[in-house]
């Protein structure tokens, strides 16, 4: 089975466009069904066997809606801060590596809780 990425592209212009990529295979279309159909024609045999997971982040049991505010305020604040050649906080780098470990920990959650749903 192929792991297929599918990844929105704003243009210039403001319109969005979706780019799905499996390895050296590649493919557009106006929305992500569009996208991943075209590369599924190309794909063969088992590779072309597809499971399709959204992420969509929005908050969940295992990463919620203030973790989710917190870290897109600090990031935003992470930015300005690179964008302009200065730092964070020693306290506002923590927190904000702090919530990064912990999205990646409930990242891996979902997944684990994910197989055992597909285990079923």
């Amino acid at each position: 089975m192929a792991r297929i990425e599918i990844v929105p592209v704003r243009a210039p212009d403001g319109e969005v466009t979706y780019h799905a990529l499996a390895g050296d295979k590649r493919s557009q279309g106006r929305t992500a069904g569009e996208a991943l159909d075209a590369l599924r024609s190309q794909l063969a045999g088992a590779e072309g066997t597809t499971l399709v997971i959204v992420q969509s982040f929005l908050p969940d049991r295992f990463f919620d809606a203030g973790q989710q505010e917190r870290l897109a305020g600090l990031m935003a604040r992470w930015r300005r801060a690179r964008d302009t050649g200065e730092e964070l906080s020693p306290e506002a780098q923590s927190e904000l590596d702090g919530l990064i470990e912990e999205e990646v920990r409930a990242s891996a959650r979902r997944t684990a809780a994910l197989l055992q749903d597909l285990g079923r």
